[in-house]
């Protein structure tokens, strides 16, 4: 029997493969795409109304290509093993023109786990590649040719260099400058809650006059004094009612909710989670051998495997008890989601995180662990929980106290408990009871929360902008174009995103337009399932876009900065002008292109017109290891410093140590909350602290993500407990 060569992407699974193999197999990798369009030229041959793709193979796999051909010609057969999605097909399909092969006489193996009963039994049952697949990958490859190749350089040419634009990217970037308008353009509005204390307990006010109450109904001072002392001195009859309430176990991960979970929980950059997947799929050390111990990770899938199922509910009997385990089945809300994948999962589940402990590195063990306990949880019954809701009634009057006790742990014996019971006092049906305060709190409605690289991809995936492969890369563009930059976690876009977007949306609309962007989507996975002909698709959409940017070139004006200052250039006599580039704004030459003399802006202190509080000279801006501050510019003589921007002072919450006000403050570590009179008092606190008090100590709570709910924490000490049953 003659050699067979197996043609994978990546050379560490290329690795894993062949440690289940026998010497009849020899292993490759194509090292990722092996060709592409043209760096340097459009790359696309439009004849006939057709679009040639001009593919070249790449710089950096010049010498693949050649061990490819020579080892695909001593093989007696060759498999093509890329992953199995559009891209993987499509890399396939390159590979067979590279080593000379008809891409439909090639046999084509696919698996969803690198394990040796999966890379067997594909090997059995191979097919060939399916051309619609590639040309769906072919059609968005040149999509986004088109529109960087043609769009780009016309942003580039009227604001600024080194700009880029694309379908997806900038429909992504749109969302992140309409929500930062919304929250430049939001008022907060003043409201009041009504509180009743029954048993140390605060009730909140639910019905007033027999109306129920809105969140924005009490809005001034004075209209919640006047309820507040119109109820204080009423007796109430408590009604108590009792339910049943279930927490649903969690589906098992696909692309977007992992890259979401580990963004939350292990602070995780979507791209640093898919790294990190990658490796855990291609395969790494494990107690059996080197093996991938976990499915594909670029899915939209929610399918589980019977068999993986099984195992699972045999491994939670095992570990938990039979009244733990539940086979259960999910199904993704997207239509467009490819059902012959399955969800991210183990995939040896006797495998335990704490087995492999000793063989992940860190940050390999933790995403493992979460993935584990993930797929483990989905395989488990509900928690329920007694719901106890104690109404307290009069007929100008109702208050409401919530509390709830753990009856079934269900999935949380896996994934662990949120927080503890929240147990109320023992109330009677039908007592009479007094308040022994009733009073009022004053609010401010919050703007918008910034996307976080997590929200991001949430928003992306319900718009149906993209998918499960762009998302992370389409995040890092934005940063690495320096149109967005994360501060404190949160999505803050650039003034250079601003004027893109602006620009865009008044000359490009339908690029930046989410719904345009997500039928393109539609449009591609037509393609994909061999109900569109990809050349109509690229036809009905070049052809309107090219004249289009032929009319905007005329349109649209420059908006590039040339402020002449006053001076000559050394070389050639011309003025000399502020021209701003991709790093900034610079010193140039108004002759450029003939003379190409440029400079850097000398830094110069800014001078305000605020005045030093200790000698009356004026302040200015300088720069320090923290950013930006004030100083007096009679420096030495008067060192007195302020901030450039007073820290924010957070409304009605005072410090639990000296009745001072928190303020936000910022170090090297990052952002963080203490006391006003620091360093007299030391009051510090990590995550935000609320108009809330621990219900077991009495200290400051403050509100925080645990586990991926919102929760508050007692600064002190650290009990947990649920917002929705505060």
């Amino acid at each position: 029997m003659g050699k067979k060569l197996i043609i994978v992407e990546s050379p560490a699974k290329a690795k894993t493969i062949k440690n289940f193999l026998g010497k009849d197999y020899e292993v490759v990798a194509s090292k990722g795409h092996i060709r592409d369009l043209p760096k340097s030229s459009f790359g696309i041959k439009i004849e006939d109304d057709k679009f040639i793709p001009q593919y070249r193979v790449t710089k950096d796999h010049q010498s693949v290509a050649k061990e490819l051909k020579e080892k695909a010609k001593k093989a007696d057969v060759v498999y093509i093993a890329t992953d199995e999605d559009r891209e993987g097909e499509a890399i396939g399909f390159h590979i067979a023109h590279v080593i000379g092969k008809n891409p439909d006489e090639l046999p084509r193996i696919v698996f969803h786990e690198i394990t040796k009963s999966a890379i067997k039994e594909a090997l059995k049952n191979p097919r060939k590649l399916d051309i619609n697949r590639v040309n769906a990958q072919q059609a968005r490859r040149l999509l986004d040719r088109i529109v960087g190749y043609k769009l780009s350089p016309l942003l580039a040419k009227k604001i600024q260099k080194g700009l880029s634009a694309g379908r997806v990217q900038s429909a992504a970037l749109k969302l992140v400058i309409d929500r930062e308008r919304e929250i430049k353009e939001f008022k907060p509005q003043e409201y009041y809650t009504i509180e009743g204390i029954f048993k140390e307990k605060e009730a909140n006010l639910v019905k007033y006059n027999g109306k129920k109450l809105e969140k924005l109904d009490i809005k001034t001072k004075k209209e919640a004094e006047e309820i507040a002392k119109n109820l204080k001195d009423f007796e109430y009859e408590v009604k108590i009612e009792k339910k049943k309430s279930i927490s649903k176990s969690p589906a098992p991960f696909m692309t977007s909710t992992l890259q979401q979970a580990a963004s939350s929980l292990l602070g995780f950059s979507p791209r640093k989670t898919m790294q990190i997947a990658q490796r855990l799929y291609e395969g790494v050390k494990t107690p059996i051998g080197e093996s991938g111990i976990i499915t594909y990770m670029r899915t939209d899938s929610l399918n589980i495997a019977k068999e993986a199922q099984e195992k699972a509910i045999e491994v939670i009997k095992k570990k938990f008890g039979e009244e733990y385990a539940q086979a259960k089945t999910y199904k993704t809300k997207s239509t467009s989601a490819q059902e012959a994948h399955e969800a991210i999962r183990p995939t040896i589940i006797e495998l335990s995180p704490e087995e492999l402990k000793n063989y992940l590195t860190k940050d390999e063990w933790k995403l493992y662990d979460l993935i584990y306990r993930r797929f483990l949880a989905s395989q488990m019954k509900d928690a329920e929980f007694e719901v106890q809701n104690v109404f307290f009634e009069h007929e100008k009057g109702e208050f409401k106290l919530s509390g709830r006790r753990l009856v079934f742990d269900g999935y949380y014996k896996i994934y662990g408990t949120p927080n503890k019971d929240e147990l109320l006092p023992e109330f009677k049906e039908g007592e009479r009871i007094k308040p022994k305060e009733v009073k009022f709190t004053q609010h401010f409605t919050k703007p918008p929360e910034r996307y976080s690289e997590a929200t991001l991809i949430k928003k992306l995936e319900s718009l149906g902008i993209g998918r499960p492969s762009t998302y992370a890369p389409t995040i890092t563009l934005l940063q690495n174009r320096n149109y967005v930059e994360i501060k404190d976690k949160k999505l803050h876009p650039t003034q250079i995103a601003f004027n893109v977007i602006e620009t865009l949306e008044k000359h490009f609309s339908d690029i930046v337009d989410a719904n345009f962007t997500a039928n393109m989507e539609e449009m591609l996975d037509e393609i994909a399932n061999g109900n569109k002909d990809w050349q109509e698709m690229l036809r009905e959409f070049y052809f309107p876009f090219e004249e289009l940017i032929k009319k905007k070139d005329k349109e649209i004006p420059s908006q590039k900065i040339a402020k002449p200052i006053g001076e000559l250039c050394p070389e050639c006599n011309s003025p000399l002008v502020i021209r701003k580039g991709r790093f900034g704004e610079f010193i140039a030459c108004s002759a450029y292109p003939k003379c190409k003399y440029t400079r850097a802006i000398e830094k110069e202190e800014k001078v305000t017109d605020i005045k030093c509080d200790k000698c009356g000279a004026f302040m200015v801006v300088k720069k320090g290891k923290s950013g930006e501050f004030l100083a007096c510019s009679n420096y030495p003589d008067c060192k007195n410093t302020k901030p450039l921007n007073p820290p924010e002072v957070i409304d009605k919450v005072k410090c639990p140590e000296c009745g001072g006000d928190i303020i936000k403050r910022n170090s090297k570590r990052g952002e963080f909350y203490g006391c006003s009179n620091y360093p007299e008092c030391n009051f510090i606190s990590k995550y935000l602290p609320v108009d809330k008090r621990c219900s077991k100590c009495g200290y400051l709570m403050a509100e925080r993500t645990y586990r991926g709910k919102e929760v508050y924490e007692c600064i002190k000490c650290k009990h947990k407990e649920d917002k929705e049953f505060f």
